[in-house]
């Protein structure tokens, strides 16, 4: 068992490296099982999660080489079994797991797998996969903990999905790519990630227009070739940073942002009062003056992100004034509330809002990370907190953030990672 300690009142400084996005590495993995050839994902984050999906894909026959001197995961997908089903520790460790039944379906027409786990953030079901699958022309059987699809060959059509889920529009699509004919995707979710998967189907010789927008068109293929793909920048971990900043009043630069793709972000943290310049792909932090406070509601791309949310709830915890978080993606998503109550932040929870009334200062205690994004707000309210916090299941955070304490630490955080 790990935790992580903190002590509070050091101001940041210096600059650090954002790593790709976990939430576009994850599809790409998957998505790699539709060539049956080698592909290579370069500056790919070596985290908890990554981890996991190489596991599953090794489970089905493939051959995952990580380098963790380059950060470049090398896949080989032409010995995958369709017979073969993915170790169910694994699948229900990580909902991103159930990403491979699109690809297998498409490529084998067969897939076995138990249903999916992850963190306990609220209810997160498969219903639009398996409802887009069966679209498609699968058949699938759902029982004792497992779901399974068949198909002689998927066959393309609209389909319309009543919530444009980010997971189901990417299984949706990685199995529509190998499918017979033309599939349209009405109000599909319109994250970055999305159009990035696009992006890496595409060079591999998938015809899809419209990623990135409510409608996706894609044009079935009879094959795909393996590429080399560079994913895109981790817009939440940037975000997750900026927030550290602005929280300490410090000044630090942070390299590795799409400013098109952070806007909800930058946008909320400007209407806090957080000065910010950006260049190229790099933004500079002044954390100077007092944060305002303000009302965020949570929201499919291009809303605010309900990832960040609960970084925004530790800055607002120091805000003047009173700010109102409503989240409407997830439905137990305020978790990390009661810690921060226990670091003396002044949070009350009414159904789907938190109403927080911003403190003049911050007490480090014992708390526990409950979930991922939970964990990167303790970790905040940490870093301006009085005295020393002590963070347990950090195992959590792990699974979304690369070698968080020493990046803090060479930015002048008094923080390290202990064994008890």
């Amino acid at each position: 068992m790990e935790k992580i300690i903190i002590k509070g009142g050091y101001k940041l400084k210096g600059e650090v490296n954002i790593s790709s996005a976990k939430n576009s590495v994850l599809p790409i993995i998957a998505a790699s099982i539709l060539s049956g050839d080698v592909s290579i994902i370069e500056n790919a984050p070596m985290l908890e999660d990554v981890f996991v999906i190489c596991k599953v894909l090794e489970s089905l026959g493939a051959d995952v080489q990580l380098d963790t001197n380059t950060n470049c995961i090398t896949i080989d997908t032409k010995d995958i079994n369709s017979k073969e089903e993915p170790h169910s520790d694994l699948v229900r460790k990580m909902r991103a797991s159930f990403l491979i039944m699109g690809p297998m379906l498409s490529r084998f027409g067969r897939v076995k797998l138990s249903l999916p786990g992850g963190c306990n953030i609220g209810s997160r079901p498969i219903d639009l996969h398996l409802k887009g699958f069966s679209a498609l022309g699968a058949q699938i059987d759902l029982g004792h903990g497992y779901v399974e699809g068949r198909a002689n060959r998927l066959i393309g059509n609209k389909i319309y999905l009543d919530f444009p889920s980010v997971g189901a529009t990417e299984n949706i699509m990685m199995a529509a790519v190998l499918a017979k004919g033309e599939t349209v995707i009405e109000n599909s979710a319109e994250e970055p990630e999305i159009e990035d998967l696009a992006t890496y189907l595409n060079s591999m010789g998938a015809c899809i227009e419209g990623a990135g927008t409510g409608t996706i068109k894609i044009k079935g293929v009879e094959e795909l070739k393996g590429v080399r793909h560079r994913p895109i920048y981790d817009r939440i971990e940037a975000g997750t940073y900026m927030t550290a900043a602005a929280i300490t009043k410090s000044q630090i630069k942070i390299n590795g942002i799409n400013e098109e793709h952070m806007k909800p972000i930058l946008a909320k943290l400007s209407e806090c009062g957080v000065n910010m310049e950006i260049k190229n792909e790099s933004v500079i932090i002044y954390g100077e003056g007092d944060i305002k406070a303000v009302d965020i509601k949570t929201m499919p791309y291009p809303g605010f992100p309900t990832d960040m949310q609960a970084q925004m709830m530790a800055l607002l915890a120091i805000a003047k004034g009173t700010s109102i978080i409503t989240e409407t993606v997830f439905e137990n998503r305020f978790m990390h509330a009661p810690e921060l109550k226990r670091m003396g932040a002044n949070v009350k929870i009414d159904g789907r809002s938190a109403v927080i009334e911003g403190v003049k200062k911050l007490t480090g205690a014992e708390v526990k990370a409950t979930d991922l994004r939970a964990g990167a707000a303790l970790i905040i309210c940490a870093l301006a907190a009085e005295g020393c916090t002590s963070i347990s299941d950090v195992y959590h955070i792990d699974r979304g953030y690369v070698d968080i304490e020493n990046k803090l630490k060479a930015l002048g955080a008094n923080i390290e990672r202990i064994n008890y």
